[in-house]
């Protein structure tokens, strides 16, 4: 009887890392709030997406459009990024490049990486740059937020930082 309780007890403990592993629908809506915006103390530097995997090719519909269309600017906010995507989401933590607008000289208006991982729930670390170009198309100021949060399965969350937000939603597939 003892056995069986220990044996019970280890795939309870064990169980839950190893049935979580496999692809999730990810969806992010980066928006500015209402305010001033607030630059960083640093342009977005040209290797920001070193070692990451674009999501180009594994995008998807969106299904949070009802969220997007309540951040109206007329209440000051602005939509910069609104993009679902499926991912391979593990222990091993995951990277992907994200980007919206057209590229000048290497950079996007909005680009940034999102790390994934997961165990009992999904930890998220954003490093999302809004970006700025001069007349000559050189990127001459940006915002940043950047921030490590943990995300319940299906469950939308909120990131708030200065002057820009983020909702992100990870649901299994």
């Amino acid at each position: 009887m003892r056995a069986i309780r220990y044996f019970a007890l280890l795939i309870a403990l064990f169980a839950p890392a190893a049935f979580a592993d496999g692809l999730y629908q990810v969806e992010m809506i980066l928006f500015r709030q209402a305010g001033e915006p607030i630059p960083s103390s640093q342009p977005a530097p040209d290797d920001w997406a070193n070692g990451s995997q674009s999501i180009e090719g594994s995008e998807r519909g969106t299904a949070l459009d009802g969220e997007a269309a309540k951040l109206d600017p007329s209440k000051g906010y602005q939509v910069l990024l609104h993009k679902a995507w499926s991912q391979n989401i593990s222990t091993a933590p995951s990277t992907v490049s994200v980007t919206s607008g057209n590229q000048q000289l290497g950079h996007f208006p909005v680009e940034g990486t999102l790390i994934l991982s997961i165990d009992r729930n999904i930890e998220a670390r954003t490093d999302f740059w809004v970006n700025q170009f001069d007349a000559d198309g050189l990127l001459s100021g940006s915002e940043r937020i950047h921030q490590t949060t943990r995300l319940k399965n299906g469950e939308l969350t909120y990131l708030d930082h200065s002057s820009l937000g983020i909702l992100i939603r990870v649901s299994p597939l």
